[in-house]
């Protein structure tokens, strides 16, 4: 139990800084905020509410894997490195690619609750 609870101090004090000090994860947790109830408000089905919100949970975990990689490569080596570029460019591209799903499927949930 002792292992549980110091898994949700450390995951709590991970939120947090991230939080205090990334502009980029306070925007997808206020965009989090407002999908909760937005996603009542477009769906009577569970399971699609469920994806609203899942969807915008999964961005906000690539964006936190995204920060980790960028501040390791930047403890790593603080000079301009075209691999460590690379490195930050790739995790970029995944934040990039789940804002896109996140798109997708609340752009299908609009569209169902607007012609169906």
């Amino acid at each position: 139990m002792n292992r549980i609870f110091a898994a949700y101090l450390n995951s709590w004090r991970g939120l947090r800084t991230g939080a205090a000090t990334e502009r980029a994860i306070r925007q997808e947790l206020v965009a989090l905020a407002v999908a909760v109830p937005l996603a009542f408000v477009l769906s009577p089905v569970l399971w699609v509410r469920v994806a609203l919100v899942g969807v915008v949970l999964v961005v906000l975990a690539v964006e936190f894997l995204n920060t980790a990689i960028e501040k390791l490569c930047d403890h790593v080596t603080p000079d301009h490195h075209e691999m460590i570029g690379l490195v930050k460019d790739f995790g970029s591209a995944a934040v990039f690619c789940m804002l896109v799903l996140a798109g997708l499927v609340w752009a299908a949930a609009v569209l169902e609750r607007l012609l169906g």
